[in-house]
């Protein structure tokens, strides 16, 4: 090959690659991998997005892109029971002035549409179900996974590095992952050396909707974190119904009410069935703020350890502060201090008279 046409293929070969690169540009898209493994191609700059399903609006504002989101269920917008005085909405209450994407469970299409975020983030979703709103809506969907603070922290902490690298702002989930587990490791630590604490009984646990004592959670993280005693604990489940009979066997020294069914479960109460327990008997009786409203709402759980650790160990941590903790938890993570609001909204952390 002549020397000339050599030189004229390299001229070629590098308009190629330079073009390849400027539509590469032009294009402004990058692909990511979501939760579900589904690869999407997603713009390179987001200014604008929307969570559906259950949590996926909490950790965007937890992430920081409040001022991001275009559109909201019109279940996180419900008030009472937890609905519009959840951590997140409260401390952001623009969001609840939003327009509507749909009522619940992957939004509506056409209201998705209308608001046109560059990014649909979508929690508790299948690869089908993701792929067909991808379709109707011409809007890249990313899927997540909500995970917990017990067994699948890792689904968390990756849910919240997903929406770091599509927004850019990595960061923030690495600051979150590490409060998170500071958090949790200083419960454990001013708790595990003290005194054996009282045998308690969690009651009023929202599970679909308000529910009464019998309503408990055997594996209750608030109390967990502080090493505490859950009569419940030995049936081995994440939620259960129980029977009467069960509590009276149990005979717990401590009842904590989930404020979320704090009518239900003071009515039951005050009916004359448990006046034979310990905790009856001596009124040591509180309420703790419902955690459980569209998914856990992660600070509540932590923040509602910090009460219990103080009514369980009381002589032994008489200058720890739930309050200002719990504050200083919602300021974290939601941008504002949000307990009193939350008190008056459901009773915040106090002992109960039946």
């Amino acid at each position: 090959m002549k020397v000339w046409h050599v030189i004229i293929l390299l001229i070629s070969s590098s308009f190629v690659i330079s073009a390849g690169c400027l539509d590469g540009d032009i294009d402004g898209t990058r692909t990511i991998t979501d939760m579900l493994g589904r690869e999407v191609e997603i713009p390179k700059e987001i200014d604008s997005v929307v969570g559906i399903e259950a949590g996926a609006l909490r950790l965007l504002v937890y992430m920081q892109h409040a001022d991001k989101v275009v559109g909201i269920e019109d279940h996180e917008k419900l008030g009472g029971a937890g609905g519009s005085a959840k951590p997140y909405t409260l401390a952001n209450p623009g969001l609840l002035e939003l327009p509507s994407i749909g009522p619940i469970h992957g939004g509506d299409a056409e209201l998705l549409v209308s608001v046109q975020p560059d990014v649909i983030f979508w929690t508790y979703t299948d690869t089908s179900k993701a792929d067909d709103l991808q379709t109707k809506t011409g809007i890249p969907v990313v899927a997540l996974n909500y995970g917990d603070l017990n067994d699948n922290k890792q689904d968390l902490y990756d849910a919240l590095a997903l929406i770091g690298e599509v927004m850019g702002n990595h960061e923030r989930s690495e600051t979150i992952e590490n409060f998170i587990d500071e958090r949790i490791d200083e419960l454990n630590n001013m708790t595990e050396d003290l005194s054996d604490p009282p045998s308690c009984y969690v009651g009023g646990i929202g599970f679909r909707g308000a529910h009464g004592m019998l309503s408990t959670e055997p594996a209750y993280s608030s109390l967990e974190f502080v090493n505490g005693n859950n009569v419940a604990s030995s049936l081995g489940l994440e939620h259960a119904f129980i029977d009467k009979e069960k509590v009276l066997d149990w005979n717990p020294e401590m009842i904590l009410i989930d404020e979320g069914g704090l009518s239900l479960t003071l009515e039951e109460l005050s009916d004359g069935t448990y006046d034979t327990i310990d905790a009856v008997q001596t009124g040591r009786i509180y309420g703790v703020l419902p955690y459980n409203w569209y998914t856990t709402n992660f600070g509540t759980v932590i923040g509602n350890s910090y009460f219990i650790a103080k009514i369980i160990h009381s002589e032994d941590l008489p200058d720890l502060d739930p309050v200002k903790e719990i504050d200083d938890i919602y300021e974290f993570l939601v941008g504002s201090c949000v307990y009193q609001d939350m008190a008056d909204e459901f009773g915040g952390f106090k002992e109960l008279e039946l």
